[in-house]
């Protein structure tokens, strides 16, 4: 099966795999900020928590020991969060469409062109951009109530605190810059033929092909 991408086409395709798989698990994981409450561990994503105090008996506070997101969309602690979810769920999603459809062109003849893979690159330059773009927003929503009682009463917009920074917020940013940087690059160098090819030519070219052979078979 002759694929349509070059030897580079081919690593430009590993690369979005790679990138887009990260950002996006980066995306789902509530590991972008570590703190602590009530002596208990507590972590957060943009749209995820680790870790929350509930009211118990005697309406003293009490910490449930498990992760979920919040329970709804306005039940985010701060509108920076809220825009953070939006943009680098939409950057993840780009870098998936892109990464399936060179995957795709490692196994499809004619799939990819020069010219869709530079059109596939300009994608991954604005999915990485987005991700970026959220990745910027999220220190805006450190000043809300619910981080500032995680974060020793003291953090601020860029300013964290007692808290940390933790992995998946930097894995959500290498994922990005990589997409941006790397792959966009690559993406000029991806396609094996010069000019695209319609699928419906494609299609028609195959059948004929097979046609030609099955009648060949046939004669006696």
């Amino acid at each position: 099966m002759r694929s349509s991408l070059t030897l580079v086409g081919t690593l430009w395709a590993f690369l979005s795999l790679v990138t887009a798989v990260a950002s996006s698990t980066s995306y789902f994981l509530p590991y972008w900020l570590f703190g602590s409450q009530l002596g208990k561990p507590v972590s957060f994503s943009t749209f995820r928590r680790c870790n929350y105090p509930v009211r118990g008996e005697g309406h003293s506070l009490i910490m449930v020991e498990e992760c979920g997101r919040y329970a709804s969309f306005s039940a985010i602690p701060s509108l920076a969060w809220q825009m953070c979810t939006v943009v680098t769920g939409a950057g993840c999603a780009l870098l998936l469409l892109v990464a399936l459809a060179a995957v795709l062109g490692c196994c499809m003849e004619e799939l990819i062109s020069r010219m869709m893979g530079r059109c596939m690159g300009a994608a991954q330059f604005v999915g990485g951009l987005l991700i970026s773009s959220g990745c910027a927003l999220y220190p805006l929503g450190w000043n809300s109530p619910e981080i500032m009682q995680t974060c020793g009463n003291v953090s601020n917009q860029f300013r964290l605190g007692t808290c940390r920074l933790g992995w998946a917020y930097y894995c959500a940013g290498g994922g990005a810059a990589a997409a941006m940087l790397i792959c966009t690059w690559l993406s000029c160098f991806a396609g094996r033929n010069p000019k695209p090819v319609m699928l419906a030519e494609s299609i028609m070219r195959n059948t004929n092909s097979y046609a030609m052979e099955l009648d060949h078979c046939l004669k006696p």
